[in-house]
């Protein structure tokens, strides 16, 4: 929630008083619009946002941000000089206030908005998990403070900002992901969000093809950790059993707390057992204390996820019942969804995306079931110098786990590949270029009680696959 006011000094360094229309929050998409909002028009490759400001307007709009005219005539108060026009007249709602940049001056209006709040903010970061641990520690949090998280993955320079005009008068924490792209740009996140907690999941292949290395993604997460305020105030929390992680120990003034699976962290687990789609449980080690826990998240790799939510609760000195409680009251918002088809197979619905790291820890949860077991595994995009290791080591591990292995893609091939040369039988193995082609041999295989991983990069669409085998099966 902010005021015209905050618009006003971010364009043009003037705070005037007569600016008080206040605006619950921002959207770059019309059909986004609440009442009272401001639609944000951004210009596009192949949209241009100025082509919606009156379908914003229609839809409850008390403003819009614009960088030049739309079709249509509309009041509008010009800043596009960086100048306040004098005398200073506002138009009646809905208005145009049109600025050099849209996008700047929303991500400036932003920084004032954070800048006048006294919310404490938690950054999170890494290549894997960062929505799940976003989701789990504001569920930790909650427990005493009113706490504000970015929706699914607004991580970027255009979502952190709309998030942060989003913050009220009554919130205390801010629970925000931080999406790595290019160098900088966490900087710059963290220049508007000013983390005081700095979360960092892991280091690993997605993006590769992007960022370079393993070397230049480590070095771009780690720009969290360096924006961090120095001890005690500032707390980075890191992953021991990640060697690029444990690294950045060295490159923060923040006070560090490791967790994972090595004793030497300062939070770490233990006797992890997997029930499934039932969650896990685990011995937690803290200090001098030990405890038993059993959290609903599924599969084993998700230790990693309890424990930075953990490490996040302590940093705040909660008590164990809140971690706890926190753990174990909600239901985190999981990308990896279980649906079953009308023939009684299990499918497991992990098509949001797909790197080498996320797709070995699917295959391990589909170890720890029972069943048939069908891998159903597409392209994993982006992974530049990393892509035939990373699509070898899928198809290895899925060779130790699979009653049957089925691919999609070009990619996909080399997972199948990597399979028969682990020693899956050919009989075992079928690859395929369309997913409708998948569709028509899934219906012909699946059985009652058997459990299929469906998972890919997004651009496959293999939650084509899903729908057409939850609905039409």
């Amino acid at each position: 929630m902010f005021k015209l006011s905050d618009l006003l000094e971010a364009v043009t360094g003037k705070c005037p008083e007569q600016a008080s229309l206040v605006i619950p929050e921002a959207a770059i998409d019309s059909r986004q619009v609440i009442p009272g909002s401001m639609f944000v028009a951004l210009p596009g490759e192949k949209v241009d946002g100025h082509d919606f400001v009156k379908s914003a307007f229609e839809r409850g709009a008390s403003l819009a941000l614009i960088q030049h005219d739309p079709k249509e005539t509309l009041p509008t108060l010009d800043l596009s000089k960086s100048k306040l026009p004098e005398p200073l007249v506002i138009p009646s709602t809905p208005f145009c206030v049109k600025v050099k940049d849209s996008l700047k001056a929303m991500q400036e209006t932003a920084r004032i908005v954070r800048n006048h709040s006294n919310v404490k903010v938690i950054g999170i970061t890494g290549s894997v998990g960062k929505s799940t641990t976003k989701e789990v520690i504001t569920e930790v949090l909650a427990q005493r403070y009113h706490t504000l998280k970015n929706p699914g993955n607004l991580n970027n320079e255009i979502g952190l900002p709309l998030t942060l005009l989003k913050l009220g008068l009554g919130h205390e924490r801010a629970v925000l992901e931080m999406g790595f792209y290019v160098p900088g740009e966490i900087s710059f996140l963290c220049e508007l969000a000013k983390p005081e907690i700095g979360v960092v999941t892991n280091i690993g292949t997605v993006h590769a093809g992007r960022a370079g290395s393993l070397e230049a993604i480590a070095r771009g997460k780690a720009e969290l950790v360096k924006a961090l305020p120095a001890a005690p105030r500032g707390v980075a929390i890191l992953n021991r059993d990640d060697p690029w992680v444990t690294r950045m120990a060295e490159q923060t003034k923040a006070r560090v707390l490791f967790y994972g699976l090595d004793p030497q962290a300062d939070v770490w687990a233990d006797e992890i057992v997997s029930l499934g789609l039932e969650g896990i449980t685990f011995q937690l080690h803290y200090k001098n204390e030990t405890l038993h826990m059993k959290v609903p998240l599924i599969g084993r790799h998700s230790v990693h996820t309890a424990l930075r939510a953990i490490s996040v609760g302590l940093a705040e000195s909660l008590t164990w019942q809140e971690i706890v409680g926190g753990l174990t009251s909600g239901q985190p918002q999981l990308r990896l969804v279980a649906v079953h088809t009308s023939s009684g197979a299990l499918i497991l619905d992990d098509t949001y995306n797909a790197s080498p790291e996320s797709t070995l820890a699917a295959l391990n949860l589909l170890d720890d079931l029972g069943g048939r077991k069908i891998a159903v595994l597409g392209d994993m995009l982006e992974l530049g110098q990393y892509e035939r290791r990373g699509h070898e080591l899928v198809g290895s591990r899925a060779a130790e786990i699979v009653d049957s292995l089925v691919t999609l893609g070009e990619r996909g091939r080399i997972i199948a590949d990597a399979a028969l040369q682990a020693g899956l039988p050919k009989s075992l193995v079928m690859s395929f270029d369309t997913t409708d082609q998948v569709v028509v041999y899934l219906k012909k295989i699946l059985q009652p009680e058997d459990v299929a991983l469906i998972k890919g990069s997004h651009s496959m669409r293999m939650d084509r696959i899903v729908t057409a085998l939850e609905v039409n099966s």
